[in-house]
């Protein structure tokens, strides 16, 4: 994955962390936030996602979702978003809702 601006200035840097499954987001060098997953072939369910408070209101979320989101399509996954943060941005953003699994 790598890394991009935020509108104030700060650097994020996303990467995904298998061993741990779940995706972490960096602001500078600061652990600013991860979201926990489970991946299966094709799927991936996005249980959980959680945001230092010292980072809220920057957009670190939004922008840490959308490169999440951005890395699932690219794996040409689906994802199941049981996490309530990750299911509004992608109702609020419909331009991932092809991402999202059907059953």
């Amino acid at each position: 994955m790598g890394a991009t601006q935020n509108p104030g200035g700060e650097e994020l840097r996303v990467s995904d962390n298998p061993a741990a499954s779940r995706y972490e987001v960096y602001v500078a060098s600061a652990l600013a936030g991860w979201t926990d997953y489970h991946l299966q072939p094709g799927l991936i369910t996005v249980m959980h996602t959680e945001l230092d408070p010292a980072f809220e209101g920057r957009r670190v979320g939004s922008r840490f979702v959308a490169a999440v989101l951005d890395d699932i399509r690219r794996r040409d996954l689906r994802v199941l978003p049981m996490c309530p943060f990750v299911r509004a941005f992608i109702q609020r953003h419909p331009e991932y809702a092809d991402l999202v699994w059907r059953p």
